[in-house]
């Protein structure tokens, strides 16, 4: 079946019912996808003050009512706890496992963050003739935790975390330009070519994701990324904090088009 081509609530069924459980990106073409945090009431005001002091890695779509599973603005009939195909839970820092399904773990003091991701541009990528090479190859996109700090805000804190794509030199500045114009799902790459230079060692070695081919004349460009909160939480250590898994998404209502400036 060619997910690039459903709808997006035909398509968060399909997960709710676990027919896909894999990465979201290509699906649904067009139209925007996001990541997830979810944590107790009493910890939902330090992360949105992070977020908010951090809008590139975190640009926050929406923010969900305590104890609710919908959503009012950017996905209709969505359950917030069935509708990723994969989540992490992570108890005071260490990831305690990973669920297709969240429901049983579900608590009335509960917030949900829906956080902005860069799938969301790719389509206006390839609309451009830019390549997307994990999408080329069938692969989660490749994630690395980087020597940038966040600015912290009570108790979170840590490092950002960037998604790599490589691109050939004259593809660069337009790649540039068509990201730059959609704030809403982390803007303009953070940094461009040598990895080092933000404390990527081997890029080779993705944190999160998977490594893709770089080949020869290719740069790495490096985007902020809406898995720094789970790089955060490892840091910070919170009781407990739900994610969606790296590249696992929620495929939302609002197209692409909306996020523009």
């Amino acid at each position: 079946m060619d997910y690039s081509k459903v709808s997006p609530r035909e398509l968060r069924h399909l997960i709710r019912v676990g027919e896909i459980t894999g990465p979201t990106a290509g699906m649904c073409a067009g139209y925007a996808q996001a990541n997830l945090v979810i944590l107790p009431k009493a910890l939902a005001y330090d992360f949105l003050l992070f977020a908010q002091r951090n809008p590139k890695p975190c640009p926050i779509l929406e923010v969900a009512d305590a104890g609710s599973r919908e959503l009012h603005y950017m996905a209709a009939d969505c359950d917030i706890a069935k509708d990723f195909p994969k989540y992490r839970v992570y108890e005071r820092g260490e990831l305690a496992g990973e669920y297709t399904d969240i429901e049983a773990l579900w608590r009335d003091d509960f917030v949900s963050f829906i956080i902005g991701c860069s799938f969301s541009f790719e389509a206006d990528l390839l609309a451009a003739g830019i390549p997307v090479r994990h999408i080329e190859e069938g692969r989660n996109v490749p994630m690395y935790v980087t020597n940038i700090d966040c600015r912290p805000a009570g108790c979170f804190a840590g490092k950002m975390v960037v998604s790599m794509r490589p691109l050939a030199g004259e593809a660069i500045p337009q790649a540039v330009q068509i990201t730059g114009a959609m704030p809403r799902v982390h803007g303009a790459p953070i940094h461009i070519g040598d990895p080092e230079a933000i404390g990527i060692h081997d890029i080779n070695k993705p944190d999160f994701g998977d490594a893709v081919t770089i080949k020869p004349g290719e740069t790495p460009v490096f985007w902020p990324c809406g898995v720094t909160p789970q790089a955060v939480v490892m840091q910070s250590k919170p009781e407990i904090v739900i994610t969606h898994a790296p590249g696992h998404m929620l495929v939302l209502d609002v197209k692409n088009l909306a996020l523009k400036y």
